[in-house]
């Protein structure tokens, strides 16, 4: 079966993604925040480091449960940079608790981060490759930024569209390739 060039075909986690996540729709505000935590950690390193961790980082940031991430202190923070399963970089560790803060206050503004999302994107899912980063991921990017969160620059908000599945990415020539294109989310 043909996948897309990047996927590394002697890693089962990272065909499972590919094969079952990446660039499928995915609206579940839970697995949203999973997504933006997750990409927020890969930046400087690659998705397959973060996605061998996925696991720990579930068990670690407890089921990826907004109410409780939001109320990490310290001593969370202290756990979380002596748990050898995920990575231990303390600026992301930090962020990613003040993304979630953040991540609430626009659940709470829009009704859901997926409406937020919809609002750059008309609602609608884009198909495009080999692309890094594009208009609508400046935007969020941008925006993100100025509400506080960090680690969300356009590359990482671009990858994280093609994680939930906003953005669809596989190649020509990939089992999972489409060519229609505007489909609602």
């Amino acid at each position: 079966m043909k996948r897309c060039s990047w996927c590394n075909p002697n890693n089962r986690l990272y065909v499972q993604y590919h094969d079952e996540e990446w660039g499928q729709l995915n609206t579940d505000e839970r697995y949203l925040l999973e997504m933006l935590i997750l990409e927020s950690f890969q930046a400087g390193l690659s998705w397959e480091c973060v996605l061998n961790k996925r696991e720990a980082f579930l068990e670690a940031y407890d089921g990826f449960d907004l109410d409780r991430i939001c109320a990490y202190d310290e001593k969370k923070i202290a756990e979380l940079l002596e748990n050898k399963g995920i990575i231990r970089n303390r600026l992301k560790i930090v962020s990613s608790i003040g993304n979630a803060r953040i991540f609430k206050e626009i659940q709470k503004q829009y009704g859901s981060f997926c409406r937020y999302l919809e609002q750059f994107t008309e609602g609608k899912i884009i198909r495009e490759c080999g692309k890094t980063t594009n208009e609508i991921s400046d935007r969020i990017s941008e925006d993100l930024y100025k509400r506080g969160m960090r680690f969300v620059g356009s590359v990482i908000i671009y990858s994280y569209l093609q994680a939930v599945g906003i953005i669809d990415s596989h190649e020509e020539g990939c089992f999972l390739y489409k060519q229609n294109k505007g489909e609602k989310i």
